[in-house]
């Protein structure tokens, strides 16, 4: 058992059973009354943000959890295979767990994958991407009802908000977090 001594930003808590990604700490000492730590914790599965306190010295549980680069090697029915680039052992990850990743995920791109105890909790993926846009009517200029925008059809089959000046065949970049448009790509 760990103390509260302990917490740091990117630790995993087990608490009642579910694991707790800590954001943000903060050690407090008031002028009157014990020291505490404010913490602000993710759930690793369903993503919700919540406030804890603890009294200092109190005892937590602190999980491990072991970040590792994969590679994405293709869809298998309702699961993605990663390969491990580094002992290039293969592992199945549920599409529950990919979640919205799967928008932007393209064969042989590398991805950091969380596990604990060899069961994947979530995919890391960079901050932005480029694909390329397979399908996007011709934007006609002058036609403002949108705010200038079009909807376009990425590589991995992902529906987006485009300018009226991109074409098909157009490298874009993604930005993974909104799945907002960031800009075209020129090789």
């Amino acid at each position: 058992m760990a103390s509260t001594a302990d917490i740091k930003n990117g630790v995993v808590l087990n608490i009642d059973g579910q694991l707790w990604n800590v954001i943000e700490f903060q050690h407090v000492k008031p002028g009157k009354g014990g020291a505490f730590v404010r913490t602000k914790l993710k759930n690793v599965v369903t993503g919700k943000v919540v406030d804890k306190t603890y009294n200092a010295g109190a005892k937590i549980e602190i999980e491990n959890v072991d970040r590792r680069d994969y590679q994405f090697l293709y869809r298998d029915g309702d699961s993605f295979v990663f390969m491990d680039t580094s002992d290039y052992d293969q592992i199945n990850v549920p599409s529950a767990v990919v979640g919205d990743a799967a928008n932007f995920l393209l064969e042989n791109q590398n991805v950091t994958l969380a596990l604990n105890n060899g069961n994947p909790l979530y995919i890391d993926m960079p901050a932005s991407v480029v694909l390329e846009i397979t399908y996007t009517e011709p934007g006609l200029q002058g036609d403002r009802s949108n705010a200038g925008t079009k909807p376009a059809t990425l590589e991995t089959g992902y529906e987006m908000q485009v300018p009226l000046f991109v074409g098909i065949n157009t490298k874009v970049k993604v930005d993974t977090r909104t799945g907002d448009y960031l800009g075209r790509v020129t090789d």
